[in-house]
């Protein structure tokens, strides 16, 4: 190989820049393959500043302990060899638990300008994060699934992280809040997995947030630039005490101070949690820039649910797209006014829904609450395109009756076309 001519090798001729382009394009098991291409190439791979190690990068055994090996030994040749910084350090796989050789890698790149980290290992004992982790000082993204995170008391915070991303992390409640607050550039947090937590932000340029778990409380406390945010809530019957005890108002302490939100995701028990003291006639923040909002599982039941989603449509003017699933129980007391006139008398009308353009409605049961809300869009939407609404997979006797409503409720937008769903056979 050594003596063959390379004057028309016209990728070997290209500039050192480019070739470190290509190079970190291509998964790391083909970039270290290219050392073979010539003497040329043999060392150029090991100035890439990003290494992604997966279980793809050995071949697959039957032998789990050997593909083990197999893995490890990949792994601490490519950074023994490496040269230069590395900018970021990616693992996932399902073959390392919680491996002292791990904690090797880590202090390895910790000692070379590293910016970005992401671990994720498969099921089984957990991983314990080394101290090491918390010297990373460059840190701009920070990815852990399924690991132990003890912060140590000399740890100051990431002063240059922007991303961070734990998934089924074990950390004491107060370190977690404090990790977050002393990352004062942090702009993206999603926080997955986290049983009764009850967490108190503090992220002045927060501007991505997405929350999963079994949360007793969350209060955002200084997060104003906050423009996109998703939440997934489950229930425990700890949590269902906690919020019949509570007195406070959750829609004030989550959604009254962040003037910015362009998107809002709410799924399983999230309206019920904003439900929590809210007042019928007070004054709420405006969402001017609120664009799209998602609610799952919204019980029309609930009159305090039914103030949530009065109280969002009202304080967001510039709303387009609309979607709800309702979560209708039939042996739930029933709190909600049974009068299809409550929207008309609670909402406002003036300029109310003059920018919706898109509503989507699923599991609805065809109850006096829901269409006299369905009526309620229709009848003051003037640009309403499209509003599909699919029945509960519950309700069957009463989907004729829906198809009559609809059908006679009156339409502000001439062009807005109702689509009712029919459950496949």
């Amino acid at each position: 190989m050594d003596d063959y001519d390379l004057r028309g090798d016209l990728i070997s001729d290209l500039p050192q820049s480019i070739i470190e382009t290509i190079l970190s394009k291509l998964p790391i098991k083909d970039a270290v393959r290219t050392s073979v291409l010539s003497s040329k190439w043999r060392y150029k791979w090991t100035t890439i500043t990003h290494l992604e190690f997966s279980d793809k990068c050995v071949i697959d055994c039957y032998d789990r302990s050997v593909s083990e090996h197999l893995l490890v030994n990949f792994i601490t040749h490519c950074l023994f060899l490496h040269d230069g910084p590395i900018h970021k350090f990616a693992l996932s796989t399902s073959f390392l638990q919680n491996s002292p050789v791990i904690d090797q890698w880590l202090l390895f790149v910790s000692r070379n300008d590293i910016k970005e980290i992401s671990i994720e290992l498969g099921e089984g004992e957990w991983f314990r994060a080394p101290s090491c982790l918390f010297t990373c000082s460059k840190l701009t993204h920070l990815e852990l699934v399924r690991c132990e995170l003890d912060p140590p008391p000399s740890f100051k915070g990431f002063l240059f992280l922007k991303c961070l991303n734990l998934q089924q992390v074990l950390i004491p409640p107060d370190d977690i809040e404090s990790l977050i607050s002393s990352c004062p550039l942090l702009e993206s947090l999603m926080l997955s997995y986290f049983d009764g937590l009850a967490l108190t932000l503090r992220a002045p340029n927060l501007k991505y947030l997405s929350l999963e778990g079994e949360f007793k409380d969350i209060c955002l406390e200084n997060t104003p630039c906050l423009v996109d945010v998703s939440v997934v809530m489950y229930m425990t019957d700890d949590i269902a005490e906690h919020f019949e005890n509570s007195s406070s108002c959750n829609f004030d302490k989550f959604l009254g101070g962040i003037p910015c939100l362009e998107k809002l995701v709410g799924q399983i028990y999230f309206t019920k949690y904003l439900s929590i003291g809210i007042e019928r006639n007070k004054t709420y923040l405006k969402y001017v820039h609120l664009k799209s909002i998602e609610l799952n599982q919204v019980s029309f039941e609930d009159i305090d649910e039914v103030l949530v989603l009065l109280r969002l449509i009202v304080s967001s003017p510039n709303l387009k797209e609309l979607q709800l699933s309702g979560s209708s129980n039939a042996a739930a007391p029933i709190t909600a006014p049974s009068d299809w006139d409550f929207w008309e008398k609670e909402g406002p009308m003036d300029g109310m829904f003059n920018k919706l353009k898109t509503v989507k409605l699923t599991d609805m049961s065809g109850m006096p609450h829901e269409m006299g809300f369905i009526e309620f869009i229709l009848e003051h939407a003037p640009i309403l395109e499209v509003m599909t609404i699919a029945p509960s997979s519950y309700t069957t006797d009463g989907r004729f009756n829906m198809l009559i409503n609809l059908a006679r409720f009156r339409r502000a937008s001439a062009k807005a076309e109702v689509i009712f769903i029919q459950e496949e056979a």
